[in-house]
């Protein structure tokens, strides 16, 4: 018999390299790519270049190597269902790269009117960021803040009328993020993921702004 046209242990097909990735799949290589930072695997430098390369990666086969060195990183994560409410995307969410927020020894702050893309990564080592979305325009419904502490200090804050998530681990130190969950179905949904070491990572609303005010008198004002 030819065993080259009939193998004894056919494998079994793979999930397709090309496949597109899901926000679940980036999240999950998020997580690996957290994890081994706090076990020292890797270096605060390298774990944002990670995290940076998988939220702005495509397809599943562009995951895989991220992890590939790594713990419990068997493969190229299988798509999963997405979250709830994850189908009432505004844009197309892979259209814009993440924007980088980086505090070295330094403060680096985002507020005002603003159009906050999909991602934001922010990063600070004796340092502060603050990433205030109280007057910011939402382009998409779902935007995703991977937020490192390192002796430092990163502070979120939202409107009270949208829904915001967030996974997170503190070491020596503290991640906070006050969940909410918006009324409205529509509503943004704001997911902050971090890692604090020594540091603080905070995320919660600021009491008094909505988004639907300041939304409904920037619609009034370009009607004029």
């Amino acid at each position: 018999m030819d065993l080259e046209k009939h193998p004894q242990n056919p494998v079994a097909p793979t999930e397709p390299a090309g496949i597109r990735a899901s926000d679940a799949d980036r999240d999950r290589i998020a997580d690996i790519l957290k994890e081994a930072l706090a076990e020292g695997r890797l270096d605060a430098e390298e774990h944002g270049e990670r995290v940076e390369a998988a939220y702005r990666a495509k397809t599943v086969g562009e995951l895989e190597p991220l992890v590939r060195d790594l713990p419990a990183a068997g493969g190229a994560p299988r798509p999963a269902p997405a979250p709830e409410g994850q189908g009432y995307g505004y844009g197309p969410e892979d259209a814009a790269p993440a924007e980088n927020l980086v505090a070295v020894f330094s403060s680096t702050t985002r507020k005002g009117r603003w159009r906050i893309g999909p991602r934001t990564n922010a990063f600070t080592l004796f340092g502060n960021v603050e990433i205030d979305l109280t007057e910011a325009l939402f382009g998409q419904r779902r935007t995703v803040i991977n937020a490192t502490s390192i002796f430092g200090n990163v502070e979120v804050r939202v409107p009270e009328n949208i829904s915001l998530r967030g996974n997170g681990t503190g070491i020596f130190g503290n991640f906070e993020v006050k969940t909410l969950e918006a009324a409205d179905p529509d509503a943004p949904v704001v997911v902050v993921n971090g890692l604090s070491v020594f540091g603080n990572v905070e995320a919660k609303p600021k009491r008094g702004k909505l988004i639907a005010d300041l939304h409904d008198r920037l619609r009034k004002h370009l009607e004029r």
